[in-house]
């Protein structure tokens, strides 16, 4: 005959069993397309997103132009955190995201900066002083911020001087390698890059001033493969919380 706490035990491992693949079918995978510039703030953010949610946030990071030619090609994406605001709204107007699922998840700031110290100045005046070899910028037709970095030289008078000192990194963290490495003396990058916690954390800068450029408005939206997951909405509306956003101010990003 068997013992009368068999069953009772039997059943208590099937719960606990059946609440362990419920929590398992709970926590889902997205898989997140992320503008390079932002690579660190959503290191940061993906880590609390996953030990809130149980979901994890599989991150892919790159340029906005490289991106949308992949995903207008079919690559999985489920979400795309742009370096920009208008890759956004041209992928929900060819149906390749999730109508009105786009918003402005950070503005970025723009920089000047040289991996050395006192090669920048507090103004940009290097710029018209030109006493450097080679000046780094993302690739204007695929990074925003390289399409910023041109517009400030063109405002400044600049552009056609400084053109044959100018080294395109493919995205905006290739040239952030290409100035800190030293190979380039000086370059145009993101402020997120170079700041922590509210400070320039080496070298010199000029923090541009955002009537240069046009705003660089970095919207996310939710791309038709990720229509029907729950991890990619949830990343969505973490990204809008306040965990998420005091992350990003920490990076130089505003809203």
């Amino acid at each position: 005959m068997p013992h009368p706490f068999a069953h009772a035990a039997r059943t208590f491992v099937a719960v606990g069993f059946v609440f362990g693949a419920l929590q398992t079918a709970q926590a889902d995978t997205v898989s997140v397309a992320v503008a390079a510039n932002f690579t660190a703030p959503m290191q940061k953010i993906a880590a609390v997103f996953e030990a809130d949610t149980g979901h994890k946030a599989e991150l892919s990071f790159g340029a906005t132009g490289k991106f949308y030619a992949q995903i207008t090609h079919g690559a999985p994406f489920q979400v795309l955190l742009s370096a920009d605001d208008t890759t956004p709204a041209k992928l929900e107007r060819e149906a390749k995201a999730v109508a009105h699922s786009r918003f402005t998840y950070a503005v970025g700031t723009l920089v000047l900066w040289s991996a050395q110290a006192g090669i920048v100045d507090a103004q940009g005046d290097v710029l018209k002083k030109g006493n450097f070899k080679h000046l780094a910028i993302a690739n204007p037709k695929l990074a925003p911020y390289g399409a910023a970095a041109m517009q400030v030289m063109d405002k400044l008078g600049v552009a056609d001087a400084l053109q044959p000192r100018l080294v395109q990194g493919e995205n905006i963290a290739q040239t952030f390698q290409f100035v800190s490495t030293g190979n380039a003396q000086l370059g145009f990058v993101a402020l997120s890059q170079v700041m922590a916690d509210g400070k320039i954390r080496s070298g010199s800068a000029w923090q541009v001033p955002t009537s240069l450029h046009d705003p660089i408005r970095q919207d996310a939206v939710l791309l038709a493969p990720g229509k029907d997951s729950a991890a990619a909405t949830a990343l969505l509306t973490y990204l809008r919380g306040d965990k998420a956003r005091a992350i990003i101010q920490s990076y130089g990003y505003s809203f």
